[in-house]
């Protein structure tokens, strides 16, 4: 595409698809608005403690920075180990009671 010395080119039509907001940011928007993110989040937070999932993260911690040494482990450190082995041990009842509370709110908060 050539572009006039005098003018900005015109903008594709492309660039005004990708402001349009995904499905996704639409989800995550309706449930921020309607409170039900933090209701999940309070509701993970519980199911994580009573499975002992959260225990087992401590562990974890605990055993890296021991293996590194107090004085040579950042929180930037421990995220990056322990997130990816904190997301694969999460219980899959538990995945899916949030993703079927998910699934009910969508299906309550659609119009018909």
């Amino acid at each position: 595409m050539r572009h006039s010395v005098n003018r900005p080119p015109t903008p594709d039509t492309r660039d005004d698809r990708e402001k349009e907001p995904t499905l996704k940011e639409i989800i995550s928007i309706k449930l921020i608005e309607s409170g039900e993110k933090e209701r999940l989040m309070e509701l993970l937070r519980e199911r994580l403690v009573e499975s002992g999932w959260k225990d087992e993260m401590k562990a974890l911690c605990r055993e890296y920075i021991k293996k590194k040494g107090r004085n040579n482990v950042t929180i930037d450190d421990l995220v990056h180990v322990i997130t990816p082995k904190g997301r694969a041990s999460i219980p899959d009842p538990i995945k899916a009671e949030l993703l079927q509370r998910i699934r009910t709110f969508l299906v309550s908060a659609t119009p018909l």
